[in-house]
């Protein structure tokens, strides 16, 4: 178990600091953090992990989704308190060793152009192929609504949702 975040903290810091035990990407971690710490500071700044973005700090643009104990969140908007013994997945878990078919089919398709909104619209994506294979168009629409592109790709993250659709409706051989 992992016992250290990777800030450097006040004794004045320390003394206001809670006490949480979290799950990420299957590593677990005691950490003390201040009360007003979001998940998103714990991930970027304590664990490294920046691959979750900070774009709008209000939870309308998805750049910070991750999925907490199987619910797609906006890591912006999940205090410190609130991921004491939850189960975090951040977008570094979707691909260990291998690229995901998600990402693959977001390259294939031009899905991406800078790049900032892929993270959030890969896991959002993930989360909801993991309760549901074979969602309908609405449903998929639905799902992303909670995630914006700034350089307005959605034709191309349609195009690899309904490529990833068709490859694993005919290849079953990568688990998400």
């Amino acid at each position: 178990m992992n016992t250290e975040g990777l800030r450097n903290k006040s004794s004045a810091e320390e003394e206001n600091n809670i006490n949480i035990n979290i799950m990420v990407n299957g590593q677990s971690y005691s950490l003390a953090v201040h009360p007003a710490y979001r998940l998103v500071d714990i991930l970027r700044n304590d664990l490294g992990l920046t691959g979750t973005k900070i774009s709008c700090e209000i939870g309308r643009c998805g750049a910070c989704s991750v999925v907490m104990d199987g619910n797609l969140v906006n890591a912006c908007l999940v205090m410190a308190y609130q991921v004491d013994n939850q189960v975090i997945e951040t977008i570094e878990q979707v691909a260990i060793e291998t690229i995901h078919p998600i990402q693959q089919a977001f390259l294939e398709e031009g899905a991406l152009q800078c790049g900032y909104c892929t993270p959030g619209m890969v896991i959002a994506l993930k989360s909801l192929l993991d309760k549901n294979n074979h969602p309908t168009e609405e449903e998929v629409l639905d799902y992303l609504s909670g995630n914006l592109c700034r350089c307005t790709g959605y034709n191309g993250i349609l195009r690899a949702v309904q490529r990833y659709k068709n490859e694993s409706l005919s290849i079953h051989k990568f688990k998400l």
